[in-house]
């Protein structure tokens, strides 16, 4: 019988007591009607999983006991970040979910110059806290103990100046390398960049190229903003990484 996983934003131990943060609690308690004594993990983004189970059940608490750590170890050895091109509703929800379970390591969500979606700075908190439980249930699901990294929405050309120095790549249909094609491992890492809705603006590519990033080609057909990330990622993965 497979134990429900929730995530916590707390420091966690064998056996400490924590009383669980209201999503947690709810989904356990109000939605799978579990009982006291019932059995659940617990993690943190520390790498560990922590078996613990429901100690009481309350009318405003749920109060969890630790029983045991266990350190998880299905983080990809190949460190992907993900300068995504800022797509409208589901479908972003859609890439940051798929990409978490593909061991995507970092996220930077980006507007640029055919964004459809728009960077709104008074919604920029509502938006990354909506996007960070996003990618925490992605790791609830698939078993991930360290949850990606989401940064806030930025403009591109304010992205490129804090990405890792690390083999850097655009998706661009009309590009000659193509995955199988790239001359070495990537033994530290890459940053990809996909475009939204509509594709980069030529001079999106060119403030990319300037920063370094040369073209990368999936095949003949060209991919839609919410197809071309995932399945980049996965090729990356397979040829690079863990899904061998």
């Amino acid at each position: 019988m497979r134990v429900t996983r929730v995530h916590v934003d707390a420091a966690l131990s064998a056996g400490a007591t924590i009383a669980l943060p209201e999503s947690a609690a709810t989904h356990l308690v109000r939605v799978l009607r579990l009982p006291p004594g019932s059995a659940c993990v617990l993690f943190n983004g520390d790498g560990n999983d922590y078996d613990a189970r429901i100690s009481s059940v309350g009318k405003r608490s749920v109060v969890a006991e630790v029983v045991g750590a266990r350190a998880v170890d299905n983080e990809s050895p190949l460190r992907i970040t993900l300068v995504q091109g800022i797509a409208r509703g589901e479908k972003m929800d859609w890439i940051l979910q798929k990409a978490t379970e593909l061991g995507i390591h970092a996220i930077v969500p980006v507007g640029s110059e055919r964004s459809e979606v728009k960077l709104d700075p008074e919604r920029a908190g509502k938006r990354l806290a909506h996007w960070r439980s996003v990618v925490i249930s992605a790791c609830e699901q698939c078993g991930r103990a360290r949850v990606p990294e989401i940064a806030a929405a930025q403009s591109l050309q304010a992205a490129l100046s804090d990405l890792p120095a690390v083999p850097r790549f655009l998706l661009d249909p009309e590009a000659m390398q193509s995955i199988a094609g790239i001359p070495q491992p990537l033994a530290s890492g890459c940053v990809l960049a996909v475009g939204p809705e509509g594709g980069w603006s030529p001079r999106d590519r060119e403030v990319l190229q300037q920063a370094g990033f040369s073209g990368l080609r999936l095949g003949p057909r060209i991919l839609r903003t919410e197809t071309a990330g995932i399945a980049a990622i996965a090729a990356l993965q397979a040829h690079f990484g863990d899904l061998s």
